[in-house]
Order: structure tokens, then sequence, then C-alpha cells
């Protein structure tokens, strides 16, 4: 069956498809729910759960089932890699962020071209593999709020997925390709963030956009994984004392 988007593939995310997409079939069994939250055409930003290092060669694939071309926010530092892996990532259209930016909407400046090309935006507002000891989204940053409020109109589809960090887990050292592994996912309904149209990126307004973002995307955890998700979001410290040169 020959797929159609509403974007252009191009070469090298081709490559990286034909990559991906039978490796995903081969290690995963997968489950998909919700897809049809996912828009089929339009600018629209994912917010999804971070589980294992895994997550973006699966959460790529449900998003090219849903008929859909995956570009993820990433490192800029990623996009450093030796060759291919950078000109790969460079050339499939991924979205590189400048974390050390002056300016904070500078740093999400192409995420917010992507949009404006109609393009499908992916971010793990949490900025790393969750470090919760049952594996539950923790609280997020704000630079997922601060695209929603530099990209009005754009909705924002809330993601839930379970199970990659049974394959790959690397803060455990685990790393278990067999038996092939379950992995669900499911997209719920956009999240209402009418009432914030138009707000400054205050720290309180940004702090209760990203709460908002980060319940619906617990709620999809939740339901993947037919579990009640605890109240609060684990904290991940990341502030360490300088070591000495």
């Amino acid at each position: 069956m020959i797929r159609r988007f509403p974007e252009k593939v191009g070469p090298y995310m081709g490559f990286a498809v034909a990559v991906v997409f039978p490796l995903t079939s081969l290690l995963f069994r997968r489950r998909w729910h919700g897809l049809e939250h996912i828009p089929d055409h339009g600018p629209a930003i994912v917010a999804v759960n971070h589980v294992s290092y895994a997550d973006p060669l699966i959460f790529g694939r449900f998003v090219w089932d849903a008929g859909r071309i995956p570009r993820y926010l990433a490192k800029s530092s990623l996009f450093e890699l030796p060759f291919p892996l950078g000109r790969i990532m460079t050339g499939a259209g991924q979205i590189p962020v400048h974390r050390g930016a002056a300016d904070a909407a500078q740093s999400l400046r192409g995420a917010v071209d992507a949009l404006g090309r109609g393009e499908l935006v992916l971010i793990y507002p949490e900025g790393t593999v969750t470090r919760d000891p049952g594996f539950w989204p923790m609280r997020g940053k704000t630079g997922v709020a601060r695209l929603a409020l530099l990209a009005p109109d754009v909705p924002v589809v809330p993601v839930g997925q379970w199970g990659a960090q049974a394959f790959l887990d690397v803060y455990h050292r685990r790393f278990r390709p067999l038996p092939r592994t379950r992995i669900t996912i499911s997209a719920g309904k956009p999240v209402d963030l009418s009432d914030f149209a138009g707000a400054e990126p205050t720290a309180e307004v940004l702090e209760a956009m990203t709460d908002r973002i980060m319940r619906a995307v617990r709620d999809q955890v939740a339901f993947v994984r037919g579990e009640a998700a605890p109240e609060a979001f684990h904290v991940h410290r990341t502030d360490r004392p300088e070591r000495p040169r």
C-alpha cells in the first residue's frame, strides 16, 4: 500500500523509516490507541512521556502509523554526532534545541518554524528519561508551554506510552530484546489551553500550562498501564555542585 503524507518525506526520512520500520516490527509487539487524535494534516504539538532511550524509535513508528512524519525536538549536540547520524537527523528534518540560548523563545525558533510549515512537532516535556521509581511521568519543564504560547491555535496532543523500559533501561543496566516487548501507546484529545490565549509567558502561566499538559499525559499513561497514577509528580533535581577542574 502506498502511504500518502501531507508533508514531503524526503530521502533521509525515507532511509530512517526503511531501517526503523522493520526493526520495530521485529523487536516489539505494538498496541496503538487514539491514532485518530493525531491530526491527519496541519501543525500540532505532541507531548509524550519518556521511559527509555528506545522511545524515539517506537514513538516515531506510532506517528508514522498515524500517517504523519515525526519531527522531534532534540538537543543541538545530537546534530553534531559523527557521520552519518548527525547528517541523518538534519536531513530528516529533526529540530535542534539550543539550550544555552540567552532567549528561551529563541531556543524554540526551529520548532515554531516547523509548526508554521504545518508539521507535527514531538516533544518530551520532562526533558529526559523519567527518574520516577515507578516510571510515572515527572514534573515537566516549561518548554512545551512556551512553545504552545509561541504557536497559538496549534493543538497540544497528550500521549502516554509504556513498555520500552522493559526493553532498554540504561539507568538500571537492563537490555532485554527477547522475548518481544509489548509496547502500548495512547493519544488523547488535545489539551484545552484556551484560557491561556494571549497570556504573557510569566513563570506562573508557564507552570500552570505545563502542569495541565503533564496531567493529560499522565492520564494517558494511567490508561495504558491500567493503574491509578500518583497525584504528585516526581521532581528530578539536576542541580549539582560544580566539580573542581
